[in-house]
């Protein structure tokens, strides 16, 4: 009886182990398949911004050219620009609910490049081809390397897919590995923030840090609200997990800090600068925080890996030549010529110096008045010698002069 059943039992269980073999495939098919939307999704979104945010400077640049007195939010490329803008944003964050987060956050890239196209084929000023290839050279060849980088970040990135419930978020995030890492983000940022705060630590890179640091927190959260709207559009409520609105208020409450950081970053330094240096540190800290929080590299193996960190530089190297090429702004000093200045004397009329007035609020050249500088820093004072300036009646100017001899 032993050795007659033992057939009829592998006979029955060959068929439940071809099922199990062949579900696989289908999965590793669906998955790729929803980092491919995402890919697509996320590509489609940051070309629709570029090609809003231009328009939308396109139309500022008309206006200011031109005599028409209506506001710039009157006119119709401006509304354009404006859906347009929307329009990628909302394509960018639903990439998040399907593709992992370290796949969509270094496509980001994408902008970059149309960016530079466009600001190619809208060129104004005439030019001969030598000219053209020498000066835009390095823009195109830093289109080939990102284009190269986002291929390879798209064909070898993470392929871990999970439903975003709420059950699911908060065993993330109360598991020790992002509770460590969250610990020493808010460690670094504290230490960067009291830097630039209290020891004017003005670097771009320490700005740009600080930038970084709230940009993973809010790609974090992005995945989270994105991830469970879907799920609650495909049936499964996810909208009265209170979860939900925790991650919603921190990524408004980061989004603005970041912003904030974006805007005092752009007054001090070139956005050239902002925008290769900023690509650089937020897409790597968003992969960390993606590959903590989420683990979006668990099961891959060491070649694919590999592969993503390779597409990773050479899409940085694509972006930093593409910024490099772009022509910096000259930052405006103070500069103020006592030769310039109405109803003041000239150093050089009648041999009269001027010096003005250290104790006044008055600052010349691009140095400002500081009272704790020391003395070895403060401008010398001449000798003073008033000048008499017809009757006694008449009130004496606010500067002081020094009359040379003839004999010198």
């Amino acid at each position: 009886m032993e050795g007659g059943s033992s057939p009829n039992l592998q006979l029955q269980q060959l068929p439940l182990a071809t099922a199990a073999v062949s579900v696989q495939p289908h999965t590793d098919s669906f998955s790729y398949k929803e980092n491919l939307i995402g890919a697509l999704l996320a590509i489609f979104g940051h070309l629709v911004i570029s090609i809003a945010l231009n328009l939308q400077k396109y139309s500022h640049i008309r206006l200011a050219g031109s005599k028409d007195p209506r506001a710039y939010f009157k006119t119709k490329t401006w509304w354009c620009g404006l859906f347009l803008l929307v329009l990628g944003e909302l394509g960018v964050f639903s990439s998040y609910a399907f593709a992992p987060l370290s796949l969509i956050v270094p496509l980001s890239a994408v902008s970059v490049i149309a960016s530079a196209i466009i600001g190619i084929i809208f060129i104004k000023e005439k030019w001969k081809p030598k000219d053209f290839l020498r000066r835009y050279v390095l823009s195109f060849v830093g289109c080939g390397l990102a284009i190269v980088g986002t291929y390879l970040l798209i064909t070898f990135g993470p392929n871990s897919h999970e439903k975003m419930t709420g059950e699911n978020i908060t065993r993330h995030l109360v598991s020790w590995p992002f509770l460590l890492y969250m610990l020493v983000e808010i460690i670094i940022f504290c230490l960067l923030l009291y830097f630039y705060k209290e020891k004017n630590a003005n670097y771009i890179v320490v700005i740009l840090l600080l930038v970084a640091l709230l940009g993973s927190m809010t790609v974090v959260t992005v995945k989270a609200v994105a991830g469970m709207i879907v799920v609650s559009i495909q049936g499964n409520l996810q909208l009265d997990y209170p979860i939900f609105y925790i991650m919603l208020v921190c990524m408004i409450a980061t989004a603005i800090f970041q912003a904030t950081f974006l805007a005092q970053a752009s007054q001090l330094y070139d956005s050239s600068q902002i925008a290769s240096i900023g690509y650089i540190l937020s897409t790597t800290v968003a992969i960390t925080a993606g590959a903590t929080f989420y683990l979006d590299f668990t099961g891959e193996d060491v070649l694919h890996i590999c592969m993503f960190a390779l597409g990773c530089l050479i899409a940085f190297l694509g972006v930093f030549l593409i910024t490099r090429n772009r022509k910096k702004s000259v930052p405006f000093e103070p500069y103020i010529s006592m030769d310039a200045m109405p109803g003041m004397l000239n150093m050089h009329d009648k041999g009269i110096a001027v010096q003005p007035d250290l104790k006044a609020s008055f600052s010349y050249g691009a140095l400002e008045n500081n009272d704790n500088m020391p003395e070895i820093y403060t401008p010398a004072t001449l000798p003073i010698v008033q000048e008499q300036h017809g009757s006694k009646g008449v009130s004496v100017p606010p500067y002081r002069v020094l009359e040379h001899s003839k004999k010198e």
